[in-house]
């Protein structure tokens, strides 16, 4: 006496209508600065013909990237903030959990290759023009997502292929697979082992990748003659290393850990913050406190 389930229920981020229209409002605000800032960057890259360098191609990619990945969630999210309406089909919450794990993991893969790019740029800066040529940084740029999707993409057809019975209520805001996994009525235990297996393939490569890049980059700013030199370089990188921080930290111990049965508050908190706070903060730490970007930005907006 199985009743297939055609649709799930987001409990959403809070019970409290009050709540809800305040998250509404924060999230229209925080979609809309990602959206500028994103926008922003990849106009002012594309025309400007100063900022036509490896770096700025790869942070053209990536605000593409960051604008690709809230759109898998935030309008869904607004909607059922706005209209109480917290009902997902199974087609969409398969599509929005393929969208969502596959552009994430790009995410991270284009994270350690801009952070590989300033390496080079920073500590081999006489190989930099010969080593990150356009060819390079476009097989970069497709190996990121090429990688990104070939290791998502059988787990999650192994998903879609699971029956789901009831309960279909899930307590989190998006379809996050360990939810999705839970409420499946059959054994997933080799599907939770193979995304474990991903994931720690995708974290601590691109994480080893990242900390040795900047590792080296700190070690050469601390060898700059110049105080004024060596302050400037330290404000950027730390900056930098403040989103790594928070973006690893909240994955690592989303995804990693075993998952709660049933879900828990916690996990909302750090999915908001890996999901939509450090996805506001990376066009400005990354492109707009840029000087080259903020004069450029100038110019074209006298023009």
């Amino acid at each position: 006496n199985q009743t297939t389930v055609v649709e799930f229920v987001l409990l959403g981020l809070t019970h409290s209508r009050r709540l809800e229209l305040m998250l509404f409002v924060f999230l229209v605000i925080a979609y809309f600065l990602i959206l500028l800032g994103n926008i922003t960057v990849i106009s002012i890259t594309l025309v400007n013909r100063f900022l036509q360098t490896p770096m700025y191609y790869f942070l053209r990619n990536f605000a593409l990237l960051e604008i690709a990945f809230t759109s898998t969630f935030i309008p869904s999210t607004l909607y059922s903030l706005l209209t109480e309406r917290k009902m997902i089909s199974l087609p969409g919450c398969f599509l929005q959990m393929l969208l969502f794990f596959c552009l994430g993991t790009c995410t991270f893969f284009h994270v350690a290759a801009m952070s590989f790019d300033r390496y080079v740029a920073i500590c081999r800066p006489l190989r930099y023009t010969t080593m990150m040529n356009g060819r390079f940084c476009l097989q970069l740029v497709l190996s990121c997502w090429a990688v990104s999707f070939i290791l998502m993409f059988p787990p999650t057809i192994m998903i879609v292929q699971l029956p789901f019975c009831g309960p279909n209520v899930m307590n989190h805001f998006y379809c996050d697979t360990p939810q999705l996994l839970q409420l499946s009525c059959t054994d997933t235990g080799f599907i939770e082992g193979l995304m474990l297996a991903v994931i720690i393939i995708i974290i601590p490569v691109t994480l080893i990748v990242t900390a040795v890049s900047y590792g080296c980059i700190i070690i050469t700013i601390l060898h700059i003659p110049s105080s004024t030199g060596r302050k400037k370089a330290f404000s950027t990188c730390s900056a930098h290393l403040m989103v790594v921080i928070i973006f690893y930290s909240t994955s690592v111990y989303r995804y990693i850990r075993p998952a709660q049965r049933g879900g828990q508050d916690s996990d909302k908190v750090l999915s908001f913050f890996f999901c939509v706070v450090t996805q506001m903060l990376n066009p400005y730490i990354y492109s707009l406190r840029n000087n080259q970007v903020k004069q450029a930005l100038e110019e074209s907006l006298l023009k």
